[in-house]
């Protein structure tokens, strides 16, 4: 069996191993495991598996070990650590409490808080799942308790959980970067105009919904000073995105450095505060703990599968392919979106990237596109994956946190948001400067 039919037979397994529900981290490492045995056992034609141990164990645990012991890869357990000590610590909740009262008074004031919200919460979390559980806790129950709409209270928190992916710091950003040897730094910065886009595309379409049916989005009321407060209060959350984000831009530290000094601020304001306590960060560092080691098992576990792709020559092949069939710019970005829009449809955004980049990362640099460009394209992909049916990852969990309504109406609702999630991504690929202003590299 040549190394070729072999790489291809483990990307259908891959699949079906996957479409069954079996963990990523196991589906990726295990196939790799046999597809890489096989490959060495029948270099010389016939199975000759004592001769395949050695180096498959080499390949295994060099890989394993390469990724585990780098510096980029350090700054994932502290962003997030930082996303839930900055939870226990009350920060990620209150951009959402100043944004609540001061728009309660504007037609879907209170929706457009909870986006704002969870793009504020991101900003310092990272993660979308993490951030659509939270604030639909938060803010779900006070939509309905006014009497909005159940299709816009729970599809625009939906929606706005999303935006961990785009705005940094994200931990998507952080595993591309990894894999595809690029700066995270840059990455992070990169996403930044694309995630505010995306915001603003949200609160559009909140504004349009409202006013097509009023009714939708009842009126509250807020006095100035529940709003001078509410604003104050803010400060620790907008004092950490300068610092990740300031820092970063200003050279002042690296991405990982910036982790750290955040962690450190986050602990130090919480327990000023009184809202840590010894206790409540021992909670906060164990939950980091066990998010951590999922990442790095199935970050892990891609690297032993990437490595096994590029024994087979299965990358290469495709390139092949897509070379001899000299796609344009246009189908390429089309054939681009249909891949990941499909996937996104099954499978979580993590386990996307890592099954995808192998092939992906060799095409785009064979059409001398600019990586930190198809980054930023790539988690917006990931992040409408998010919402899209059937799966809808955001759409589970907020429906599993509101529990009376159904996953159905939450698709309804989020499928007006979609359409300028599309106008976005459109915006994102025929100009490219939107992702690279910030970052340079135009």
């Amino acid at each position: 069996m040549d190394p070729m039919t072999i790489g291809m037979t483990a990307m259908a397994a891959v699949l079906i191993l996957l479409a069954l529900r079996v963990p990523i981290a196991f589906a990726l490492a295990g196939v790799a495991t046999v597809g890489t045995f096989l490959v060495y056992a029948t270099r010389t034609g016939s199975f000759m598996p004592d001769r395949a141990i050695n180096p498959t164990s080499s390949v295994l645990f060099s890989n394993f070990f390469d990724l585990v012991h780098s510096y980029d890869l350090s700054m994932v357990p502290l962003f997030v650590a930082l996303g839930n000590i900055a939870f226990y610590a009350g920060i990620t909740t209150r951009i959402y409490d100043a944004a609540a009262v001061w728009l309660r008074p504007l037609p879907g004031g209170v929706a457009m808080a909870s986006v704002l919200g969870c793009g504020g919460f991101s900003a310092i979390s990272g993660s979308s799942i993490a951030c659509a559980s939270t604030m639909g806790r938060i803010c779900v129950p006070e939509m309905l308790r006014m009497g909005y709409d159940p299709r816009l209270a729970t599809s625009s928190v939906a929606v706005g959980g999303t935006l961990g992916a785009l705005i940094p710091p994200s931990v998507l950003f952080i595993l591309y970067g990894i894999f595809t040897e690029t700066s995270i730094a840059r990455l992070f910065l990169a996403g930044i105009l694309p995630g505010l886009l995306s915001l603003v595309g949200m609160l559009l379409v909140i504004a349009w919904w409202v006013g097509r049916n009023p009714a939708a989005a009842p009126r509250g009321e807020a006095d100035g000073s529940s709003r001078r407060q509410a604003a104050i209060a803010a400060w620790p959350a907008l004092l950490l995105f300068v610092v990740i984000i300031g820092g970063i831009y200003g050279g002042i530290f690296t991405a990982t450095e910036a982790a750290a000094v955040s962690v450190v601020l986050t602990v130090a304001i919480g327990f000023a505060q009184r809202r840590l306590t010894l206790e409540v960060l021992w909670r906060a560092i164990r939950e980091s703990l066990g998010q951590t080691a999922a990442i790095f098992l199935i970050a892990g576990a891609a690297k032993i599968f990437v490595s096994f792709v590029a024994l087979t020559g299965v990358a290469g092949a495709v390139v092949g392919w897509v070379s001899d069939a000299q796609m344009s710019f246009a189908l390429l970005m089309l054939f681009v979106v249909i891949i990941y829009i499909v996937l996104g449809m099954f499978l979580d955004p993590i386990g996307i990237m890592v099954l995808t980049l192998p092939f992906m990362v060799p095409l785009v640099e064979g059409y001398g596109l600019n990586l930190i460009w198809f980054g930023v394209i790539v988690v917006k992909l990931l992040e409408i994956g998010l919402i899209t049916p059937p799966v809808g990852l955001n759409v589970f969990v907020v429906s599993n946190v509101v529990k009376n309504v159904s996953i159905d109406k939450i698709f309804s609702g989020v499928g007006r948001f979609l359409v300028v999630d599309a106008f976005v991504l459109l915006l994102l690929i025929l100009f490219p400067v939107i992702s690279l202003l910030i970052p340079g590299g135009w």
